[in-house]
């Protein structure tokens, strides 16, 4: 092992926790992924199995990049060419692997769900916990906030890490219940309720109660943080306190964290003065728009339970940049002048949706506003009725030039009528044809739709492509 791949696992560390057996030679393993193009020299590669394709037939590339051991199902003696430990079902012994490594582990553990803004949230708690804690802080990667990505996150944290912030998602009621009692949180965090998943879980309310579930994975004398600005926050709050020794609110008024004042700073974030629990703080944030504000708060509730310093994590807020597909900002060149790319591809739903649309508005500076909107996902018989609710939130932001993605989007296509000029693409490579076509200098386009849209790629080929040349 290497200073810079401390050691994570021994074989024999795996065999206690999983109950398996050890094939071949002892090994040790300085990380673990069930994606065979993740893996690193010295990792743990688990073979998970699926419904399109099963991580036993990647061993061999898994091997060829380096893993230093395997947990597999398949009985096969020396056949897998690498040492590997046994186990009867791989998906069961990860999630084995994930309870040790909440067992041995001593440090703070932040539990994070929403309907909007957990993994930016997760990511601004990150950045904020790091910089006091340098090196000794683990989080969620990427959204793996599922029953496969769960223990995946929990089996990857080091076992001398001080703090670590863990993202929990769902698509129906219990699972964040399932999830939320492998990570036995010291704190939990509900950052809003929006429309996401309405399909399934059928109203408003039921979404509420779903994400309340990460309570009840509270470790004694935990604490729970609820938005205050919510229509649900007292369901919340109710919820949270079966489970938390103590409730905090974030948002305005009368909210434990709150605003105390906030306006737009030099350089598009916000400068904020926050009444917290113990004290009030003045800082910067580097995101644009008043979702960032109400974000930076529940961060800055969760800093101040877990001990860490709030200047330290203010410093971080403000330095902190725009996140792939949920905010990144690209100044791309066109016609002997550059326009503003703002990438939001990655998730959308109303209340995302509306806030970016906003954010979008406030944009200084700029000759056009340009939005290319896909459809949300997940949304049920409550489709049109929510994807005609954006109107308002467009033509509040005084969008100049609309772009809509999908035959989804006709209800707001109806619901704007001639208010906009519009353009309607029937797929992503027509409306990347189509902003190659109108964009100029000065202008600011935002680009926001369910990740499943694939704007993802628009995005690339703007960003890479300033001509957007389709094949």
């Amino acid at each position: 092992m290497t200073a810079q791949s401390p050691q994570l696992w021994t074989s024999q560390e795996i065999v206690a926790a999983t109950g398996g057996i050890l094939q071949g030679d002892s090994f040790e393993v300085s990380g673990v992924t069930f994606d065979s193009r993740e893996v690193e020299p010295g990792w743990l590669f688990v073979a998970m199995p699926g419904t399109v394709a099963d991580g036993h037939d990647y061993v061999a590339r898994a091997l060829a990049a380096g893993a230093a051991g395997l947990l597999v199902s398949r009985p096969g003696a020396n056949s897998y060419g690498g040492p590997h430990i046994l186990v009867d079902d791989v998906p069961r012994a990860l999630i084995d692997l994930a309870i040790a490594s909440r067992n041995r582990c001593g440090g703070k553990i932040i539990g994070v769900t929403g309907s909007v803004g957990k993994t930016s949230t997760k990511e601004a708690l990150y950045e904020a916990l790091e910089r006091y804690s340098k090196g000794r802080v683990h989080r969620s990667v990427k959204s793996y906030n599922n029953h496969t990505g769960v223990p995946l996150s929990l089996a990857r944290m080091p076992r001398d890490c001080e703090f670590a912030v863990l993202e929990m998602g769902m698509n129906a009621a219990g699972e964040i219940a399932a999830l939320t009692r492998l990570i036995r949180p010291h704190v939990a965090m509900v950052t809003t309720i929006a429309s996401a998943h309405i399909e399934h879980l059928g109203s408003m309310e039921a979404i509420a109660d779903a994400k309340a579930e990460i309570f009840w994975g509270l470790e004694p004398n935990g604490l729970a943080i609820v938005p205050e600005d919510s229509v649900y926050r007292d369901r919340l709050v109710k919820a949270a306190r079966k489970h938390a020794a103590r409730t905090i609110t974030f948002g305005h008024g009368e909210a434990d964290v709150a605003v105390v004042h906030a306006v737009r700073s030099e350089h598009g974030g916000s400068l904020v003065t926050a009444r917290l629990v113990e004290s009030d703080l003045t800082y910067t944030i580097a995101q644009r728009g008043d979702h960032w504000v109400t974000n930076s708060l529940a961060v800055l509730a969760a800093v101040e339970a877990v001990g860490a310093d709030l200047a330290i994590a203010g410093l971080a807020l403000a330095d902190m940049g725009g996140l792939k597909g949920r905010g990144e900002r690209h100044r791309i060149a066109v016609d002997g002048g550059s326009y503003l790319l703002i990438d939001e591809s990655y998730n959308a739903n109303a209340a995302s949706m509306a806030a970016t649309l906003k954010a979008l508005g406030e944009e200084q500076g700029v000759e056009r506003r340009i939005a290319v909107l896909g459809p949300m996902r997940e949304l049920g018989e409550h489709a049109e009725e929510i994807h005609a609710g954006l109107a308002p939130s467009v033509l509040d932001a005084k969008v100049d030039q609309l772009i809509l993605v999908g035959e989804d989007m006709r209800p707001l296509e109806r619901a704007i009528g001639a208010a906009v000029p519009m353009t309607r693409a029937d797929n992503v490579d027509q409306a990347c044809a189509a902003l190659a076509a109108m964009v100029r200098p000065g202008d600011a386009v935002l680009v926001k739709a369910s990740n499943s849209i694939g704007l993802a790629k628009l995005v690339e080929y703007m960003v890479k492509e300033p001509a957007c040349s389709i094949g």
